[in-house]
């Protein structure tokens, strides 16, 4: 996410922080590298003439110039500015005191508009809601067809008609049956254009009319860079909106919809797909998203995001075998596992500090794949018993898991360097414990 624009902005932060003193001088060079930085990444030019302006008048004044860490000074500004750009507070869903809140999709055609929808809905639906989602699609019966398959993988009810030619007629029905059901939050996919036209507008406010929602969110594909401004104005004119789903998050995009359309519209970006998995889909909050993309990290979200994911009671078992000394194969592939349920090395390395400083081919989730793999093909008593591995085994071991007996050998000595590390812990003082902890922490892959 941003990787570009975090890169260069991240270098400019960090030669910022090494500064005793800034002159006018090095202000305006480091400005003009913000600027370049932020064009590059397709950000709006009036948002950045803005944002530039508003940081450098800020970084003139005495309690800058006179301080004792100007350059940290100066990195505290453009992060503030940045949340700023960004919304400055996390705006939340709305939600109906009477306890029936109803939302509408809308969004150009191909950028993840249904995908969205039922996002939303497992969304909501972990927080404790009761979604139920309808597809009023009329031109594209495979997308009624789509959000079906993909609520019923969620557990959410839905209504689709794909041979109803009426929108207004489905989303009513839809209601009614969302109501019957004691549903609290009712989700609407609209039909999308590759463009927009008079004909997709004037019936996404006639369904609007019908239903009279609370919350009118528009997807924007953030891989369409400003274009998703325009997007977001011409929806906003013909309909009215009330905020922004960003799609995409996870790709190539270069960040400027992002820095842009809350800026430019004065509707806020609410929530955010930072994947193609279901699970992949989070609030907006303009605060970390600056940390993210100055490369501070985002160690909140990464909390939370154990909180929701891990098992507990597992970890816990597995902390203790570990201090006993009894940690085995199979707790090492439960690890694993709960590594994977997070996304991946790669992803939780995305929200820690100076990731974007670590060289990607460090991190390898294939390698836990095949990790996972290898002791999966493993008997029960292997697992417990590792130095049971004899040669003919280990061989046994690769072909079952579509591995190499390298492969195999590798696991087993990066899981005796484990054990050899918790023997050596277990006698150690705490500030040994973290001295050790600094010197190899990073370089065991589990």
């Amino acid at each position: 996410m941003f990787s570009s624009l975090s890169d260069k902005l991240s270098n400019i932060t960090r030669k910022m922080r090494g500064q005793g003193r800034i002159s006018e001088a090095d202000l305006k060079e480091i400005m003009r590298e913000i600027r370049l930085a932020l064009l590059e990444a397709d950000v709006n030019y009036q948002v950045v003439k803005d944002f530039t302006k508003e940081i450098s008048s800020k970084a003139k004044g005495a309690e800058v110039m006179q301080s004792l860490t100007p350059g940290n000074q100066v990195v505290k500004i453009v992060r503030d500015e940045l949340i700023e750009i960004l919304g400055s507070e996390q705006e939340k869903l709305a939600v109906d005191p009477s306890g029936f809140t109803k939302i509408i999709i809308y969004g150009l055609q191909g950028a993840g508009k249904t995908t969205t929808s039922a996002k939303l809905a497992k969304y909501l639906k972990d927080k404790g809601k009761k979604p139920f989602l309808v597809s009023v699609d009329v031109h594209r019966p495979a997308a009624q067809e789509q959000l079906k398959v993909l609520a019923d993988s969620i557990g959410v009810p839905v209504y689709i008609e794909p041979d109803n030619p009426s929108a207004v007629d489905i989303v009513r029905k839809a209601e009614e049956m969302a109501r019957y059901l004691l549903c609290d939050t009712f989700i609407v996919d609209t039909a999308g254009r590759m463009t927009i036209d008079e004909e997709m507008m004037n019936e996404l406010a006639e369904v609007n009319a019908a239903v009279q929602p609370h919350e009118r969110l528009l997807v924007v594909d953030a891989m369409i860079g400003q274009e998703a401004v325009n997007v977001a104005l011409e929806f906003d004119k013909k309909i009215g909106l009330d905020g922004f789903i960003m799609t995409k998050l996870d790709g190539d995009a270069r960040g400027g919809a992002a820095l842009s359309i809350r800026k430019i519209t004065g509707k806020p970006i609410k929530m955010i797909g930072i994947g193609e998995k279901i699970e992949d889909f989070d609030a907006f909050y303009p605060d970390r998203m600056a940390s993210r993309i100055l490369g501070m990290g985002d160690v909140l979200s990464l909390i939370e995001k154990a909180e929701q994911q891990l098992d507990e009671e597992l970890a816990q078992k597995s902390y203790e075998r570990m201090r006993k000394n009894q940690f085995t194969l199979d707790d090492l592939l439960d690890q694993f596992l709960q590594i994977g349920k997070m996304g991946g090395m790669e992803k939780i390395m995305t929200m820690l500090p100076g990731s974007n400083r670590v060289d990607p081919s460090m991190v390898d989730d294939s390698m836990i794949d095949k990790n996972i793999a290898i002791i999966r093909s493993m008997t029960s008593r292997e697992r417990h018993s590792y130095k049971l591995l004899n040669a003919s085994r280990r061989k046994r071991i690769a072909a079952g898991s579509g591995t190499s007996v390298q492969e195999v050998n590798q696991l087993i000595r990066q899981f005796e360097q484990m054990q050899q590390m918790m023997k050596q812990m277990k006698g150690m003082s705490k500030g040994q414990k973290r001295k050790l902890g600094r010197m190899f922490g990073q370089n065991l892959p589990f």
